[in-house]
């Protein structure tokens, strides 16, 4: 007879016995060994740190501070001392060249002095033709029939306008008879444009306009007759009429007195007679503020181109 075979399970009695005994020597293990419990840090604790950082940050601050107004101290000396040094230096730098310019000028006056010492070696006017002189009035030549005037228009001029137009005046009264007359400043500029390059007719009625218009004109320039005069020449001189050029300034600011003399000499060439183009006259208005640089030039020019040089004192 076959004995019949019990159901397997798993979950029988023996197995729950072993579970229980494993869990039952865990749990008498867990209650049998030591533990500590780990202190919990106090808020105290946590903050004494970075209270000694920042401490040791303000004072590293504090040091980095003072070091930085040390180094901007001696920054703002050093500047002060850069600054004095330079302006010495630029103080030095206008001395020499004001050295410079009163050198240069006073060699101007050197050699135009030697040149009218030059020219009053020569004579004016040669005993045999004498009696060939023109009719004057007050040691000018009245003969002309055309007249140019060349003003110099700078500021010191403006200054003395009044006086200026006074003497304009005065001059073209002293010829009654001439056919045309011009206006132009020391830079060759016409008053009245319009006229530019023909003679300005003379009658009574246009002469008090062309004055009237003289005492207000306003034109700036650079104290220099030359370009003046060549445009006077070069424009209005010829062999058949009779001119005469008056030149009205009170300084004169070109560099060399040998190069004007010898252009002017080279534009107002010789007629067959042996006479100019044209007469050339100076009048200077004289000052303690104004040099005797265009006194100098003008006493030349005139004497080589035969005019006479007026000096008006102030």
């Amino acid at each position: 007879m076959k004995r019949s075979r019990r159901a397997f399970e798993i979950f029988n009695m023996s197995f729950l016995d072993v579970i229980s005994c494993g869990f039952g020597a865990v749990v008498l293990l867990v209650l049998i060994s030591k533990y500590q419990i780990a202190p919990e840090q106090g808020p105290n604790e946590e903050i004494a740190p970075l209270l000694s950082q920042v401490l040791e940050l303000e004072n590293r601050n504090k040091s980095l501070s003072e070091e930085l107004q040390q180094l901007q101290q001696t920054l703002a000396s050093a500047s002060r001392e850069a600054e004095a040094l330079s302006e010495k230096a630029e103080i030095q730098a206008q001395k020499r060249e004001t050295e410079r310019k009163q050198g240069a000028k006073l060699q101007q006056d050197l050699e135009g002095l030697q040149l009218v010492q030059e020219s009053l070696k020569r004579a004016t006017i040669t005993p045999g033709r004498a009696s060939e002189r023109d009719e004057e009035v007050g040691g000018i030549p009245v003969d002309s029939d055309y007249v140019i005037f060349i003003v110099d228009t700078s500021g010191s001029m403006k200054e003395i306008w009044g006086r200026v137009t006074k003497e304009v005046v005065n001059v073209i009264k002293i010829h009654p008879e001439i056919k045309g007359f011009q206006i132009m400043n020391d830079n060759g500029l016409h008053m009245i444009s319009g006229y530019a390059g023909k003679w300005i007719p003379d009658t009574p009625a246009r002469r008090k306009s062309v004055m009237n218009l003289f005492k207000g004109w306003n034109s700036s320039s650079n104290s220099s007759p030359v370009e003046g005069i060549e445009v006077a020449l070069k424009k209005y001189a010829r062999p058949d009429i009779n001119l005469s050029i008056y030149v009205f300034g009170d300084d004169f600011t070109g560099s060399s007195y040998d190069r004007v003399v010898k252009e002017i000499d080279q534009l107002n060439k010789r007629k067959p007679d042996g006479t100019r183009l044209a007469k050339i006259h100076g009048v200077a208005f004289l000052s303690k503020h104004s040099t005797n640089r265009f006194p100098t030039l003008m006493r030349e020019v005139t004497k080589r181109n035969g005019g006479t040089f007026l000096g008006l004192t102030l």
